[in-house]
């Protein structure tokens, strides 16, 4: 079996614990306005890989990746389902750490084939990446050109089968820094009892570059990066409602 991989990182340090290989996946279903991979979208991108040749590039630094280990991102790599579950087989093999960096939004709760699948690639995942674009499905959708509603599941599944998270969430000017979106995001993720982590990461345009050598059209050209003072903010925000919901405090009337 082969892989579509659109590129492979050999030092990536946000991408989980230590230093890792982050493998790209190609394909995305996700059009979300601040992606900075738009080249990742199309399945039919990227280059044809196995898994014993991205294992190999793996192994020969692997002395950078004490502490660390493989990542799997995208695009979305749940559009690979059956190859990054070969992937992280193998890898676990090898005693490495596996990290699935993914919105979830493949999945699928009355699939009970793919729920096998995903189930089987669970096991042999070390860590999951989460990333939570908005708890509002009414802002989601315009924002990812998805609704939330299977991603949202996706995290409560991962925490009934104690899968470790880490959460992410990006913050952007006017689209995802709404207070009571930010604390309500806080008492949703405050209802699961396997999150490790919280990345809160300031928007940045760094992508605008990317979109113009595409001759695409970047849609937030005119919003201005999030002050990384923004996003410490809106952690506090998010870490109220994380609280507020762990220790049973109702939720505040809406104003």
């Amino acid at each position: 079996m082969t892989g579509r991989i659109h590129s492979i990182e050999s030092f990536g340090t946000v991408d989980g614990p230590g230093v890792r290989m982050v493998v790209f996946f190609q394909g995305c279903p996700m059009r979300c306005q601040y992606c900075h991979n738009p080249d990742t979208w199309k399945m039919a991108g990227g280059t044809e890989m196995t898994v014993e040749e991205i294992l190999r590039q793996y192994e020969s630094s692997r002395h950078f990746y004490r502490g660390g280990g493989l990542t799997a991102t995208g695009g979305e790599p749940l559009m690979q389902l059956e190859f990054v579950t070969e992937l992280f087989e193998a890898a676990r093999k090898k005693d490495i750490h596996t990290c699935l960096d993914t919105s979830g939004i493949t999945f699928r709760r009355d699939d009970k084939e793919l729920l096998a699948k995903m189930e089987r690639l669970l096991k042999a995942t070390s860590l999951v990446m989460l990333d939570l674009k908005h708890i509002d499905d009414k802002k989601h959708r315009p924002l990812t050109g998805q609704s939330n509603e299977n991603i949202l599941d996706f995290a409560r599944y991962l925490d009934e089968l104690s899968v470790p998270v880490w959460v992410r969430h990006v913050v952007v000017p006017g689209l995802t820094d709404y207070e009571p979106d930010l604390y309500r995001l806080g008492r949703f993720i405050g209802e699961l009892k396997n999150v490790k982590a919280l990345d809160v990461l300031p928007y940045h345009d760094m992508g605008k570059v990317k979109y113009e050598s595409l001759g695409m059209d970047y849609p937030l050209k005119d919003v201005p990066p999030m002050e990384k003072e923004g996003a410490i903010t809106a952690k506090k925000v998010i870490l109220s409602g994380i609280r507020d919901s762990r220790l049973g405090i109702p939720n505040p009337p809406c104003s």
